[in-house]
């Protein structure tokens, strides 16, 4: 099963979920890979401590232009959709950060003058959390497109009776990218205005891409119920509401798994386990037919 962990939003707990969900599974028994998809501030590994770390690089392809062979023809310009290319009367120049890899310019240049060359994006690190395998997906400084490192991450994963995937905030590229065939989307959210907003907005995409998804509401306020509405109002599952705590917030202050920190977590995800693996069989049910 490949469960993400996403949220509208950045700050509503969506990793301390994520992590601390894959140790659960873990304790029961069950193989488990806990995969940082947040490319651009991955911080699972502040709380899952891992060793054994092996680093993989990760590129793509991007033309460069032999200046003997090249007739500035533009035909290479014409054919790029994303502007990547720009042919002026003495030199044709390249754009690395608009090019998306196609590889397109290089089969319409009719002197060969195009070929391709590996322009690195980040790394993919591997180890292990104890029992819980790690993954995480590092996007180089000044990269704009992340999800070629999005993909190579969720590539690494080894085969495991659950991937977890914590996802970048929001609604973008990144966040698709990390969800798109998943069997789940858990989706975090804080019971506030904005949280619900953001909510709203996460909901549309994983219906966009008719996937199932599920509610956590991190830093519940038995007071604010307008989130709990809604959900009901959408038909959404609250899978679980993690309390507002300042034992809570210290223990992610210091990197501490709030399951292990804070008395009472422990069997709050537990639940979120056991209510998980029931909604994964409704929706199975529900695809069968």
């Amino acid at each position: 099963m490949r469960l993400a962990v996403a949220s509208g939003k950045g700050g509503t707990g969506k990793t301390t979920v994520a992590t601390n969900l894959a140790v659960t599974f873990a304790r029961q028994g069950q193989t488990v890979a806990y995969v940082d998809c947040d490319v651009e501030a991955p911080n699972g590994h502040l709380f899952l401590n891992p060793t054994a770390l092996l680093e993989s690089p990760v590129g793509r392809l991007v033309p460069r232009v032999d200046k003997e062979r090249c007739l500035l023809c533009g035909l290479c310009a014409q054919f790029c959709r994303f502007k990547a290319i720009l042919c002026l009367p003495d030199q044709v120049l390249v754009y690395d950060e608009l090019c998306h890899s196609c590889g397109g310019c290089v089969l319409v240049c009719p002197t060969q003058a195009l070929s391709e060359v590996l322009h690195p994006m980040g790394v993919v690190r591997t180890g292990a959390a104890g029992a819980v395998a790690f993954i995480a997906g590092i996007l180089n400084v000044g990269e704009v497109s992340s999800p070629p490192v999005i993909r190579a991450a969720k590539q690494a994963a080894p085969e495991m009776q659950w991937s977890i995937l914590d996802a970048p905030p929001g609604t973008g590229c990144p966040m698709v990218e990390t969800v798109r065939g998943c069997d789940y989307i858990l989706l975090v959210t804080e019971p506030t205005p904005f949280g619900l907003h953001d909510l709203r907005l996460a909901v549309e995409v994983a219906r966009a891409l008719n996937l199932a998804c599920g509610v956590v509401i991190n830093r519940a306020d038995p007071v604010a119920t307008e989130t709990r509405a809604w959900c009901e109002q959408e038909r959404l599952p609250i899978l679980a509401e993690i309390p507002d705590s300042l034992a809570i917030a210290k223990a992610y202050s210091q990197g501490q798994l709030i399951i292990d920190a804070v008395p009472g977590l422990e069997q709050t995800f537990n639940q979120l386990r056991e209510r998980l693996l029931a909604e994964l069989h409704n929706s199975s049910e529900m695809q069968r037919y």
